[in-house]
């Protein structure tokens, strides 16, 4: 099992990059804000998970072991492919994922590409409960947050979308008031 590399980006591609380590060269599938993170020629550390499928080896990275826990947790779901788990964690930051998967809340999960609110609902059900503490970190949302978020649902924008850009920004700066976090996300949504 290949569960770490160190090495340069040789190249990205729309579903992942290829990483030369030791003179060996390896395509990996990534989550969208990783894989728009990463410069050619820049050296990177990667958390990998190995597929093996009759059809194939596959491999995907992430920046850091907690994605990768949870991109496993996801695959323990039935009916949950790596293309679905890469959908989420691309589409949600990975602390607003796990508390969503704690709380089971398909709602947030259903904000995903190529995840359904059936294959949410069974996430949410098979999940809720299962996430490891150590992943969920401190509880993400103040009233600062919520305030924001709701402001942001009612000028159009997603909720799900607007949550993960709140919850970012709330990570950068977790006194922010809820005319800051809205000022900072109309920046990031337009």
């Amino acid at each position: 099992m290949i569960r770490y590399l160190r090495g340069r980006v040789l190249g990205k591609e729309a579903e992942g990059f290829s990483l030369l380590v030791g003179g060996m060269g390896f395509f990996l599938q990534a989550p969208a804000p990783f894989l728009g993170a990463l410069r050619e020629g820049e050296e990177v550390e990667v958390h990998t998970h190995l597929q093996v499928r009759e059809d194939g080896l596959f491999l995907y990275g992430f920046p850091d072991g907690e994605s990768l826990r949870l991109f496993e947790l996801l695959l323990s779901v039935s009916g949950v492919a790596p293309k679905e788990a890469l959908s989420l964690l691309s589409t949600l930051p990975p602390r607003l994922l796990a508390q969503a998967l704690a709380e089971g809340d398909a709602r947030l999960l259903a904000s995903a590409s190529g995840v359904g609110k059936r294959l949410a609902e069974r996430i949410a059900l098979e999940l809720k409960g299962k996430v490891p503490p150590h992943l969920l970190g401190e509880k993400a949302e103040s009233e600062a947050a919520l305030e924001a978020v709701m402001a942001l649902a009612a000028l159009g924008f997603k909720e799900a979308q607007a949550r993960a850009v709140v919850l970012d920004l709330l990570a950068k700066n977790p006194k922010a008031k809820a005319q800051e976090l809205i000022k900072e996300a109309l920046k990031r949504l337009r």
